[in-house]
């Protein structure tokens, strides 16, 4: 009997190893409306809450040139009201049925959610199927909105040196694709738009067959199927979405280097980025490989960056690494340090060129890549725990083109994962010909 039992372990754990189950094992259902509305369903029954978003397939990279910032200054607007629903009245019916909801607009796309108990399900989708089609602008009630946005922008971004910095570095890595402007927009061009530029653009993104509707939380599918043809199916189409042609960037032939001084900058930063692929615009293994390589590098005090700069060297206070490969046309991966007082910039700069170029030339070992791969996947298991990450994750990836339920099996993906898929990776990004240096120092009087 031992020996069966040992047998049978032993041809478990064999198909274990050819056929790796998901640890987040979710249960995803996606189907479309008859006018094209995409529904994802992902159901959650620990609690009565449910997570209800509309994500609209245009972001900042889809405005016209000379309208920096008019997809994000829409999403403020969807809040005016509508005919039906004035101004207020859309927070309000939230607030007073025990829910919260918000928006946020990034480069490719425009979401709104709510949370909220799971018998407001219908509410949710009453609401946001009123202001998809009738959303009321006037001039009263839009040109005080610029004036937020402004604000908006002078509190995130001009008031803070390194949002700065990160901002130059965008501008510098893309030389024609539009990911070069920063999402809110450039100040000059958000103080011109007007209550016309919202309602074209409104008209010209804001439909059924544009939308997509995330349910996450305690809803059986077809439950979602009924409301969801009740409340959004019966919205008309008021165009066709086309594709979304953008510029595409042309391949890097030279390094950018920004270098910017700022008085109110706290310490000096070393920060580069490479122009790479995205989970989107890649078929092989790439993007699952930069990710793990990122954490490798510097996610963590196991990380090579933080071993080396500041345990070992003590160069550096803090180092890191990351790769951004969630958008729907190009990714970046890069490296970021700052140094201890009165170690100078370049000498971190030429620690990091040290590890990275030890990287390309040795690759990364099995034990790290074993480490950084179960820790990936743990923390992929932990959103298990959170069904607005859920609903957010699933709403990204079918947004850039991902199908829901590859979405949700990264961590099989990332099983598959070779030292030799990672270094074929990095060789391919890893290049200083496709790399954005940014330097940022606090300005130094003329004496000095």
């Amino acid at each position: 009997m031992r020996c069966l039992k040992i047998l049978v372990l032993q041809i478990a754990l064999l198909c274990l190893a050819v056929a790796p189950a998901s640890a987040m094992n979710i249960e995803v259902t996606n189907f479309k409306l008859a006018n094209g509305m995409e529904v994802v369903v992902i159901p959650d029954h620990r609690a009565p809450v449910v997570t209800h978003m509309v994500w609209y397939r245009v972001g900042s990279a889809d405005e016209v040139s000379g309208k920096s910032g008019l997809a994000h200054f829409l999403e403020h607007l969807m809040f005016k009201g509508t005919t039906k629903n004035p101004f207020g009245v859309f927070d309000r019916l939230i607030d007073i049925n025990g829910g919260e909801g918000n928006a946020f607009t990034t480069r490719d796309y425009t979401a709104y959610f709510q949370r909220i108990a799971s018998d407001r399900l219908g509410l949710m989708m009453e609401l946001e199927a009123d202001r998809m089609q009738n959303l009321v602008l006037t001039d009263e009630n839009v040109l005080p909105e610029l004036d937020v946005v402004r604000e908006e922008r002078r509190e995130r971004t001009e008031n803070d040196p390194s949002a700065l910095l990160a901002e130059q570095i965008d501008a510098a890595m893309y030389t024609a694709h539009p990911y070069g402007k920063p999402v809110i927009g450039w100040m000059s061009e958000v103080a011109k738009l007007t209550r016309e530029d919202a309602l074209a653009f409104y008209k010209a993104h804001y439909t059924p067959a544009n939308a997509i509707l995330i349910v996450a939380g305690d809803a059986q599918p077809e439950q979602v199927r009924a409301l969801a043809e009740k409340y959004y199916g019966v919205l008309k189409n008021t165009f066709t979405p086309m594709p979304r042609l953008r510029t595409p960037e042309p391949a890097p032939i030279a390094a950018r280097r920004v270098i910017m001084t700022d008085p109110r900058a706290s310490t000096p930063i070393f920060q580069r980025s490479y122009l790479g692929p995205t989970y989107s615009t890649t078929e092989n293994r790439d993007a699952y490989a930069l990710d793990l390589l990122a954490d490798i590098l510097g996610s963590g005090t196991q990380s090579r960056l933080y071993k080396s700069l500041v345990i070992d060297q003590k160069i550096a206070a803090q180092a890191a690494a990351w790769y951004a490969g969630d958008a729907l046309d190009n990714g970046s991966f890069g490296v970021y340090a700052a140094p201890n007082p009165g170690v100078e910039l370049d000498k971190v700069e030429a620690a990091v060129d040290a590890i990275l170029a030890d990287i390309l030339k040795n690759g990364v070992t099995q034990k790290e890549l074993d480490r950084v791969r179960d820790k990936s996947i743990a923390e992929q298991v932990y959103t298990l725990d959170d069904q607005a990450t859920l609903a957010r994750i699933a709403g990204a990836g079918v947004a850039t083109g991902l199908d829901a339920r590859a979405v949700f099996s990264r961590d099989v993906e990332m099983l598959k994962v070779s030292l030799d898929d990672i270094r074929e990776a990095a060789a391919k990004v890893i290049r200083i010909n496709r790399s954005v240096t940014g330097i940022l120092s606090p300005e130094r009087s003329p004496q000095n």
